[in-house]
């Protein structure tokens, strides 16, 4: 938490960090965070504990990108309102999101390190700040773009559908069906 806090500050950009409160209740919200952290963003950043209405603040009309885990449910909301991402990536799917993404070039993920799979504040502050720069950051936008056409057509999403309900029908129907 620390060096993502760390790499926000560095990054010297506008931000709302929707932070988790901490499971152990006997750990303080603020011992999360570097000490003096609230100060030194004061007017630039925001960190909101506990639950933030995820699709309503990326509906705003002010944010720029979206860091996110790449789970697959925050990365196709991030690109239904055509954020750039700042890849973060921890568990499961979440690696493979990122570089699918990555491919797509509609993001950036914050780099780790070879030794240890960690990252670190420097790696963090680049991301958002290639992200959120003018030259790197419109050619994401300009990919998120097309890919929220791509996540918001609900004709393309229906035919899959019916699409896959037909190929259950015919493989059923031929013994075909794979178990």
């Amino acid at each position: 938490m620390h060096e993502i806090a760390f790499g926000l500050e560095l990054a010297g950009t506008s931000f709302l960090w929707a932070l988790r409160k901490p499971h152990d209740e006997g750990i303080q919200e603020q011992a999360v965070l570097p000490s003096g952290f609230g100060g030194r963003t004061r007017g630039r950043g925001l960190v909101a504990t506990g639950w933030a209405p995820q699709l309503s603040v990326l509906a705003h009309g002010s944010v720029g990108a979206f860091m996110t885990h790449c789970g697959w449910s925050s990365t196709i909301e991030g690109l239904l309102f055509g954020h750039p991402l700042i890849m973060l990536p921890f568990l499961g799917e979440q690696g493979i999101n990122a570089r699918l993404m990555e491919k797509k070039q509609v993001g950036a993920m914050v780099p780790r390190r070879e030794t240890d799979g960690s990252f670190d504040r420097d790696g963090v502050a680049r991301a958002v700040r290639g992200v959120m720069s003018d030259e790197g950051g419109r050619v994401l936008q300009t990919n998120a773009k097309k890919l929220q056409e791509l996540a918001m057509d609900k004709g393309c999403h229906d035919r899959y559908i019916d699409e896959f309900v037909q190929y259950e029908i015919l493989t059923r129907a031929t013994g075909t069906h794979r178990k």
